[in-house]
């Protein structure tokens, strides 16, 4: 069975691949487009056929058989092994990946019969961590004294500041170089680069179909992180949380981008601690950052100034790297975002245009959710003249809160029976319903009864249990899509200082949610 990827070359012979199965014959290209491939096979007969095939109508044919101790699916002898890969040099492949720790023996077997036009990629991957500086750059020289024409490091990011060295060695390396580090947290290696000089990064075909774990799908490295145009120049914006996966902030901030021909892309960012990834990416290429949970709270602290009313909220979810001299710079645009969906959701359901006087005032508005989000909605609904009601998990968080604007707290057990009056409010600021855990509620459906009007922060999926719920006991339900687009328009035009693209970013968003 053939398994492999497409590696398409691209400007300045940079590379993108994917991986594929048995699509070998469904491939679209014109005939001997720039196109390397990289196979691996249990069939010296198919290894023959495949590669005079594809040789026909493409090019740059990236072959390897990686063996078990490696990470790979090959359990044969190495002699075997090399003989399939020089058949594949022979029948025309111009790259072949060995490993390290046999690289002597296969370049001795090649040595007197190498093509001019044949490039050997010697490789190390370490899965289970990623060296340091030192390490990695004693590594490089090791690879490219065995003979490589190409140098390969694959390590594991066990942290995303793990990802800062591979940078660090592969702009300071003199050959070329393939240095990715695998996993979720070391995802912008694979995203990044062409803007560090990486030779090529990797994708596949489909999800679940990865060859190694971290791998984006092709599709999403050409139409959402727009990978042809990154360069050395790139600006680079992204969304810092834990989780991070779900997010729909890529989709929606690098088709903005791209509309405004911005020379940026928006790369989600698993952080652990938010101090230490601020310490390391502290470059001026690293120009701006979207906090989600659980660092909204913490950027505070982080940044050198933060804006009155984001210092006020005590939740930072915008976070701009001043060009002139690095400084970190907070803001908060979840508040307008969430308020101004709830007060357009509620006048729409009335029939009634903008008005003076909000629909929150006067109206009892449950928060459920102290963090950096609940924090945000409380002081916009405490503006707006709503009487503000804190329910959390912790009842000294609500309490804490409440206090700080002048409301009520309640722990979630007592949010049950809680009923001071009829055709209240209600937005969850909390992850609960959240993808994958889409049968969780906050509330149960008797007690949202008490409920005129229900919101629900969590987008993915757009339709929560919480809001089919309500929607069902007779309340008018806001989508935490509509907070979640009007937020990133104000990121957006912090980021760039431009107008934002509403009408591209709004459907965006509902394509891709």
């Amino acid at each position: 069975m053939l398994i492999g990827s497409i590696h398409c070359c691209l400007n300045n012979f940079f590379h993108f691949g994917y991986w594929f199965a048995d699509k070998l014959f469904c491939l679209e290209g014109s005939p001997k487009s720039k196109v390397q491939t990289r196979l691996f096979w249990d069939s010296m007969s198919l290894i023959h056929i495949v590669v005079s095939l594809i040789s026909q109508f493409y090019s740059n044919l990236f072959i390897f058989l990686r063996p078990k101790w490696e990470g790979g699916e090959y359990e044969g002898d190495d002699k075997q092994r090399f003989e399939a890969l020089c058949l594949a040099m022979e029948l025309g492949a111009e790259y072949v990946d060995v490993e390290l720790k046999v690289a002597d023996d296969f370049v001795r077997l090649i040595s007197e019969k190498k093509p001019d036009n044949f490039k050997l990629i010697i490789s190390s991957h370490n899965y289970q961590s990623t060296p340091s500086s030192e390490e990695l750059s004693s590594l490089v020289a090791r690879i490219q004294a065995a003979g490589a024409d190409i140098v390969k490091i694959a390590t594991t990011a066990v942290d995303i500041v793990d990802v800062t060295r591979m940078f660090q060695v592969i702009v300071h390396c003199h050959v070329p170089m393939i240095g990715l580090v695998m996993g979720e947290r070391g995802l912008i290696s694979r995203l990044l680069c062409p803007k560090f000089g990486g030779y090529l990064t990797f994708g596949t075909l489909g999800v679940g179909k990865e060859s190694a774990p971290g791998q984006p799908t092709i599709s999403d490295l050409l139409n959402v992180y727009n990978i042809r145009q990154i360069g050395a120049d790139t600006k680079i914006f992204g969304i810092v949380g834990k989780p991070v996966g779900h997010s729909k902030s890529p989709v929606l901030l690098n088709a903005a981008f791209k509309s405004v021909g911005l020379d940026a892309v928006y790369v989600p960012l698993l952080v652990d601690d938010l101090v230490n990834f601020l310490n390391a990416y502290s470059s001026t290429d690293f120009a701006g950052f979207s906090c989600t949970i659980p660092h909204k709270e913490a950027a505070v602290g982080c940044c050198d100034k933060v804006d009155p009313i984001a210092k006020s909220i005590g939740a930072v979810n915008t976070i701009i790297r001043r060009p002139s001299d690095g400084k970190l710079i907070g803001y908060n645009t979840d508040y307008v975002g969430a308020i101004s969906a709830i007060e357009d959701g509620i006048r729409g359901s009335q029939g009634v245009g903008k008005e003076t006087v909000s629909p929150l005032a006067g109206k009892v508005f449950v928060i459920i959710g102290a963090g950096g989000a609940g924090k945000a909605l409380a002081y916009g609904a405490k503006e707006k003249g709503a009487k503000v009601v804190i329910a959390n998990r912790t009842y000294e968080r609500a309490r804490e809160l409440a206090n700080l604007i002048g409301g009520h707290a309640l722990t979630l057990a007592e949010l049950e029976t809680f009923h001071p009056e009829d055709g209240m409010i209600l937005a969850n600021t909390t992850s609960i319903g959240m993808q994958p855990n889409v049968n969780e509620t906050p509330i149960s459906k008797l007690a949202l009864g008490s409920y005129s009007v229900v919101f629900d922060a969590v987008y993915t999926p757009k339709a929560t249990r919480l809001l089919r719920e309500a929607e069902e006991s007779g309340a008018t339900v806001v989508s935490g899509l509509e907070m979640f687009i009007r937020q990133a328009m104000g990121q957006f035009e912090l980021f760039t200082n431009l107008t934002a693209p509403e009408n591209l970013m709004r459907d965006t968003a509902m394509r891709y949610t």
